[in-house]
């Protein structure tokens, strides 16, 4: 029987409590079961903090257990940030068919557009779509056009970015952070890039 930590079934513990955070942040896929999501979903909902939200719906995102499916229908309503969407949409996408995914993605792409107006060098949420955990793996995965279209569309906008936001990192299969230049690479390629304008 797996183990799931007992910390995270403490209703009364605080998200900002060390051994919550290193008990949520070390938790093994392997030990979640139809019986545990319950708290994981609670600590969800409950929560303002945005990366316990993050590693929650990562954590839950391959898991086909029916009770699911309404809790990443409203994390994809809820999420106000397009990676989050994505991997609340990961987790929904087993649950409903092409052509609801499809009306999702409309709305999304839509929203996608108006960031590239609004913050022209949002590298960073472009790395998070582009990652081997988000519209990549939901491409090869389902084959769907909607996926493809809206993978195409973010590659477009992070390619009409200035060289000086690309490259800096990359998310792996895991939904893990990869660095690929250090800090002070990345900021000094940004820096030199707003002095020359």
């Amino acid at each position: 029987m797996s183990n799931f930590p007992t910390l995270l079934t403490d209703e009364k513990i605080k998200d900002n409590s060390v051994d919550f955070r290193n008990a949520l942040f070390s938790l093994d896929k392997k030990c979640i079961n139809k019986d545990n999501i319950v708290h994981l979903i609670r600590i969800y909902l409950a929560t303002k903090q945005l990366d316990i939200r993050n590693k929650i719906l990562r954590l839950l995102y391959d898991f086909e257990i029916p009770e699911l499916k309404e809790f990443f229908t409203n994390a994809y309503k809820k999420e106000r940030y397009l990676d989050m969407k994505i991997y609340a949409l990961r987790g929904l996408s087993q649950f409903i068919s092409e052509k609801e995914i499809e009306k999702l993605l409309h709305k999304f792409n839509q929203t996608l557009l108006k960031r590239q107006e609004t913050t022209p060098y949002n590298y960073q949420e472009y790395e998070l779509l582009r990652g081997q955990n988000a519209l990549p793996y939901l491409v090869e995965k389902y084959n769907y056009n909607c996926f493809k279209e809206t993978l195409n569309q973010v590659n477009n906008q992070y390619n009409a970015m200035p060289e000086a936001f690309k490259g800096h990192f990359t998310i792996d299969k895991n939904g893990e952070f990869v660095s690929l230049s250090t800090p002070e690479e990345s900021s000094q390629m940004i820096k030199d890039f707003f002095n020359k304008q």
